[in-house]
This record gives C-alpha cells, structure tokens and sequence, in this order.
C-alpha cells in the first residue's frame, strides 16, 4: 500500500509539474481545471497495473473513474481553451505580484496535486487490495455513484445549452435539475466520491476512505464550490430571487 500511493504520488507531481510550465508559458493558470479529472484517471491506472489485483471492485471503480474523469475533461477543455483566464486565477494573478510564479506553484498546482492524492485515497485502497467478489455495499456504491454522475453530467450539460443562446446572457439558469438545487454539478461531485468511498468499505482499512468524500464535501460547500460562485453573483436580483425559494445545494422541491 505504501509504495503504490508512493507512485500515485510521484504521477501527481509530475502531472501537475508539466499543467504548471504550459501555464507559465500561455499565462493561463486555469487550465489547471481541465487537468483535475485526467489526473485522477492517471492515478487509477497507475495503482491498477502496478499492484496487479484486477479483482471486480479494483476495474469497477477505475473504469468509474474513466468515465468520470474523461466526461468531466473534455466538457471543461471545450468551456475553458481558447477563454481568458477564470476571474478566481486573474485576480490571484494581480494579487500575487513578483510572488506570482511560486505561489502559483505551491498554492494552485501543487496544492491540488494534495487535494487529488487525499480525494483518490479509496482508489487506491480498493486497487491496491486483492479481495475478490462484491458484496451488497458495492452495488449501493455503484448506485450511489450513478446518481452523482447523473447530476454532474446533466446539470453541466444543462448549463451549457442555457449558457449557448445569446438570450440567456447575465441571466440565471432556473430550469432541469438546477430547479431543485442551485448547483446540482457540485452536489453531483460530492455524491459520486461517497458512493466511491462505498465501494471501499470492502476492502482492508477502506473505512479511512472517508477522508475523500468529507474533503470535496468541504471544498465544495466551505472554498472553492458553491461560496465563489454564490459571492460572485450575490448582487445579482435574479439570482438573489432564486436562492429564496432553490435549495443552495440538496435538491428539493422549490420553495414559493
């Protein structure tokens, strides 16, 4: 166990390392977002053909994550290549002065790669054990994960038709899934890790794998997530209308 998340270590250092001089050289910081989901690809299949245990829960949950990872990539190139920089980098850009470049390094490349190595945890203690057979927690697992993917995949993709009609421009999308929760694509997120860290609970110590879902549920509601995203649009009369009677995260059925 510890020399396989040794080598996932060492690919999440090297991964980031080569996302962080193509940054440097387009002076685009973001393109750290399109690296997030091939990363954790890269390190389920490290941990997979390198520990050798091709049992049903080690494939299941990598090809998961393949699924997971390759969607959530090429959905954020298309939105994010060829864009100015996000706002959230673009004012650490300005920020940061003369301090850009390390900081950038340690506080956005290098402090995801932490993020990524603590969220792909059950990962690697599901490849890294070779008990075979599933059992009733992995097929809940496997449900629970569907249901997060169903509400990343089609929250993002309702997003971006909205976003496509030149109508819609400053407005807020109210409609699908995003009638029952303001972010169903973070809420998808966090559901699809717990349903990972399901698939864990079988294997040896897969009970320390909780430590993935609780990251991403708190950098989803407490950083990174839902907070910028709320503060962003916080003067916004629509917006503000919305989140009186919208679930700011669970869905539910809206509020009158």
């Amino acid at each position: 166990m510890g020399e396989l998340f040794f080598q996932a270590a060492l690919a999440v250092f090297i991964y980031f390392f080569i996302f962080f001089l193509i940054a440097q050289a387009i002076k685009n910081n973001s393109i750290v977002d399109i690296g997030w989901g091939m990363g954790f690809i890269v390190v389920a299949l490290i941990t997979l053909f390198s520990s050798g245990n091709f049992t049903a829960r080690s494939i299941i949950v990598t090809v998961l994550i393949i699924i997971w990872g390759g969607r959530l990539t090429y959905h954020l190139f298309r939105r994010n290549w060829g864009q100015p920089e996000d706002f959230r980098y673009a004012k650490w850009r300005r920020d940061w002065g003369k301090w850009l470049i390390p900081r950038s390094f340690f506080q956005i490349f290098m402090l995801q790669g932490v993020m990524m190595l603590i969220i792909a945890f059950p990962i690697i203690l599901i490849n890294a054990s070779n008990r075979p057979g599933l059992n009733l927690l992995d097929f809940l697992g496997l449900f629970i994960w569907v249901v997060g993917f169903f509400f990343e995949a089609v929250g993002d993709r309702q997003l971006a038709i909205f976003k496509s009609d030149p109508a819609n421009k400053g407005r807020i999308i109210q409609s699908g899934l995003w009638k029952y929760t303001r972010h169903p694509n973070y809420f998808g997120e966090v559901t699809l890790w717990w349903g990972i860290f399901f698939l864990a609970l079988s294997v040896p110590l897969g009970w320390t794998g909780v430590i993935s879902p609780l990251t991403i549920t708190w950098l989803m509601l407490y950083v990174s997530g839902v907070p910028m995203l709320e503060k962003k649009y916080k003067d916004n009369p629509e917006f503000q209308d919305y989140a009186r009677g919208t679930s700011k995260f669970i869905p539910r059925l809206p509020q009158k």
